[in-house]
């Protein structure tokens, strides 16, 4: 099997839908944002801190790029990660690729749920963050973050289960097996 991309904005699913994903499919789960999380602490950074160091240091990016892309080529993983899709397409690396979207009030939530906080806290957080990636994509990518036309699916998560996102996904990969797209 080829290997699954699968991304999305802070709090929209991603790495629970990617560890039930893990579990059915019997897949390694690899998440970049455990990376970049690393490299923050390697740098004695906050996440926040990092990321506006990574908008002067692209080659961090870049590093952290190789060994997603290294990954990728592998085959026969999960590879949850912003823009672990973009990867894939931008280097021909076959993969499945999705990008789950949500409502930004459940997103804040969701990531209260996980990391605590105030609701306004979060959110500053959470855009802050947004802003800072979306600019690093698009100043060393050229890439435009809203533009979703490379994914295979593309899924709402803002009022279903994860389990009912599985079932979507598993529902799609199915279509394009059968279609020889996969």
């Amino acid at each position: 099997m080829d290997s699954i991309t699968i991304g999305g904005l802070p709090g929209s699913g991603t790495t629970t839908v990617a560890k039930i994903l893990k579990e059915k499919l019997g897949l390694p789960h690899v998440y970049a944002g455990d990376m970049f999380r690393e490299m923050a602490k390697e740098y004695g950074m906050t996440l926040s801190e990092f990321g506006s160091y990574c908008e002067k240091h692209p080659e961090i990016d870049k590093e952290l790029d190789k060994k997603q892309e290294m990954i990728l080529a592998l085959g026969n993983v999960i590879l949850e990660g912003r823009l672990a899709g973009w990867l894939s397409y931008r280097n021909g690396i076959p993969a499945f690729k999705i990008w789950l979207e949500c409502d930004e009030d459940e997103r804040v939530r969701r990531v209260m749920e996980r990391e605590g906080g105030k609701f306004e806290d979060v959110r500053a957080q959470i855009r802050e963050r947004e802003k800072s990636e979306k600019k690093r994509y698009s100043d060393f990518y050229e890439i435009d973050m809203d533009d979703t036309s490379i994914y295979d699916i593309v899924i709402d998560t803002t009022d279903i289960r994860p389990e009912e996102v599985v079932e979507k996904i598993m529902e799609k990969m199915k279509e394009m097996k059968s279609q020889g797209n996969l």
